[in-house]
């Protein structure tokens, strides 16, 4: 497995990011037969490829969005209260959501792209990138973002891309 080079990851993201958004609206209007089930197959392909600790672009660029479980959780192994939790780390966007303050995430190790709190770490960030959490069409438009983020979505719509060519 090569580590990621995320200089030429997000050039690349540049370069075909409006051909697999197009991609993916077009499954998503019209999904093809058996979707689900070549997801899952091209899933176990882009794993034995992508390792996330050569990574860890989504802990450098995006945010989780924290459940209450996962500040009652975190906040009680840093022996602190909800809101002192929130009030040291978090704040809320514009639909009430609970988010880092900053990025990169303050609980990434930025030399061994370890998450310093992996076992408790939020709902959110254990099921990154997503993608076969839910029925594919359901999570479409969350797959349209995090190509730009992550390298494993990015390939597992490539994949796909070519699947369905192939299958023309």
């Amino acid at each position: 497995m090569e580590p990621i080079n995320l200089r030429s990851f997000k050039k690349t993201v540049e370069k075909n990011k409006r051909r697999l958004k197009m991609f993916l609206t077009k499954v998503e209007k019209n999904p093809p037969r058996r979707l689900d089930s070549i997801a899952e197959k091209i899933d176990k392909e882009v794993w034995e490829e992508v390792d996330c600790l050569t990574c860890s672009n989504c802990c450098r660029s995006m945010t989780p969005t924290f459940t209450v479980a996962d500040i009652e959780r975190i906040s009680s192994h840093f022996k602190q209260t909800p809101d002192e939790f929130k009030e040291k780390w978090l704040c809320q966007d514009k639909g009430g959501d609970w988010m880092n303050t900053k990025n990169p995430c303050q609980f990434l190790d930025l030399k061994s792209n370890m998450c310093s709190i992996y076992t408790i770490r939020p709902e959110d960030c254990a099921g990154f990138p997503h993608l076969t959490k839910k029925k594919m069409t359901q999570y479409i438009h969350v797959h349209k973002q995090n190509i730009e983020y992550c390298p494993a979505t990015y390939k597992m719509v490539e994949k796909m891309q070519l699947v369905f060519a192939a299958a023309k």
